[in-house]
């Protein structure tokens, strides 16, 4: 046996003094990264989901609150953009894991057309804190991770199938490759191949030139592919829209912008009223607007956490790397969304693309941040990119996504609806957390009725009954 005293001159010490202090907080060497690598994905994940910034306010500068006041545009792009910032910073900072934050899309749509007609919009956005302090109490306490914890391990890879499906159609629908068929009420068919049944114009071609450049540079693991793809369509946009005119980009035009430089608003910073809207939509209707806002939080960011946090590599049996920190910092990401008044702020599915280029720590994530911060003051620069060129990173690793179907054990009966309900309902409702009540409820539905309810516990067994309450809210509400 060696004794340690001869060890030590055999063993690599000078080892340890290469790694940066970088390195080593992140442990980018560890994760089996770079340096380089969480660059390049941190500006992926921007560049993937920088529309955000744009689309929060149209959705919010959509709806008038109680009394008819309106947000300005200039007021929510400065929230949405301080928000992601600050949120995906403290994520690389304290999750340490390659997940991004912003307004929520789909939640942010309930504050604008749900909440605000029924209260003033400091009112509404007084409940996305107290959202923000309930989940933020359930990360705290530990409740939230033991209810992911709890889920079955079908039911987990189910949701990172379901949401590669749902990113990849999101790719599809924003590039304009999937369109809705216009009497789709009518129809049998409710979505088309482009429009008219067929592909046309100059953004599609753009889109399917990037894509099939991206299916390329990824199949010969070119580092970078993912950023090189969204750099050349983007260019090849920029070029043919300067020179053809091309309509039909969608929300963002590829022009070089008159300006680069805009100054930031930050009137809605702290305009919030935590308790008014009790009053003003009453206490029933106001406490449903907190259950659904909690609710749809909870879930969509635990799918995606699990789902981007099993692509990345950092799940041990089924359990995240620092899930507490995590669902931690994605709590505060709801609350800052309140205080700043850009609607909940939740992970983004965009961050797969991140994982796509290589990230795995939460350099990327601060990269991200930063990026994110930076168009506080530079938002003409983040409305070069189109849709047309950021949509096939989203195809290409919802595509990647849909390995994880071989760890399914489809021959299972009490799995293989669940799973099925689970891998369908998220990208056909467009809501992950559809798609994953669905599948505990039948779930336990099934258990019960074969006799097997020790299978459950207790905590299936009240997440089946509230996502009962949630699936029945309408009614529920019909008999006040």
């Amino acid at each position: 046996m060696t004794q340690l005293g001869t060890e030590r001159p055999h063993l690599p010490s000078s080892e340890p003094r290469r790694l940066s202090g970088l390195d080593r907080w992140f442990k980018i060497s560890h994760r089996g990264s770079t340096i380089g690598r969480e660059v390049r994905g941190g500006i992926t994940t921007f560049v993937a989901m920088c529309y955000i910034v744009l689309l929060n306010p149209l959705i919010l500068g959509a709806s008038a609150d109680i009394t008819g006041a309106k947000l300005t545009t200039e007021a929510i792009t400065t929230a949405t953009a301080l928000a992601a910032g600050v949120t995906t910073i403290l994520m690389g900072l304290v999750g340490n894991a390659p997940l991004a934050l912003a307004a929520g899309l789909g939640v942010n749509g309930v504050v604008a057309f749900q909440m605000a007609p029924t209260m003033t919009w400091a009112q509404a956005f007084g409940l996305v804190v107290l959202e923000g302090v309930c989940i933020v109490f359930m990360a705290v306490s530990g409740i939230r991770e033991r209810i992911i914890n709890a889920i079955p391990m079908p039911l987990k890879v189910a949701i990172t199938v379901g949401i590669g499906l749902y990113i990849a159609l999101v790719g599809l629908v924003s590039a304009g490759f999937v369109t809705r068929t216009p009497d789709s009420a009518q129809s049998t068919v409710p979505v088309r191949m482009g429009i008219g049944g067929h592909l046309e114009g100059w953004p599609i071609a753009i889109f399917c030139l990037g894509l099939l450049l991206m299916i390329v540079l990824v199949s010969r693991g070119v580092p970078g592919a993912v950023l090189i793809s969204i750099a050349v369509a983007t260019g090849l946009a920029v070029l043919v829209n300067s020179v053809f005119h091309v309509e039909g980009w969608g929300l963002v035009e590829p022009k070089v912008p008159d300006q680069v430089v805009a100054h930031p608003d930050f009137s809605l910073l702290g305009d919030i009223d935590l308790f008014g809207g009790f009053g003003s939509a009453g206490a029933v209707t106001a406490a449903v607007f907190l259950f659904t806002l909690v609710l749809s939080g909870f879930f969509d960011a635990m799918g995606t956490i699990t789902s981007v946090s099993e692509e990345a590599g950092l799940t041990k049996d089924g359990k995240v790397e620092g899930m507490g920190r995590i669902l931690l910092v994605d709590g505060a990401g709801a609350l800052a969304g309140g205080v700043t008044g850009s609607a909940p702020n939740t992970v983004f599915l965009e961050s797969a693309a991140g994982v796509g280029e290589g990230a795995r720590t939460g350099l990327a994530s601060i990269v991200t941040g930063g990026l994110f911060t930076a168009t506080l003051f530079l938002t003409p620069i983040a409305a070069v990119v189109p849709a047309q060129a950021a949509a096939p990173a989203l195809v290409v690793i919802g595509g990647m996504m849909m390995a994880q179907c071989a760890r399914i054990p489809w021959r299972d009966l009490d799995f293989a609806i669940p799973v099925f309900l689970t891998i369908a309902l998220i990208p056909f409702t467009y809501s992950i957390t559809n798609g994953i009540g669905a599948g505990l409820v039948a779930y336990v539905l099934i258990k019960i009725c074969k006799g097997k309810i020790r299978d459950i516990g207790w905590i299936l067994g009240i997440l089946a009954a509230v996502f009962g309450v949630y699936f029945g809210i309408e009614g529920i509400m019909s008999w006040f």
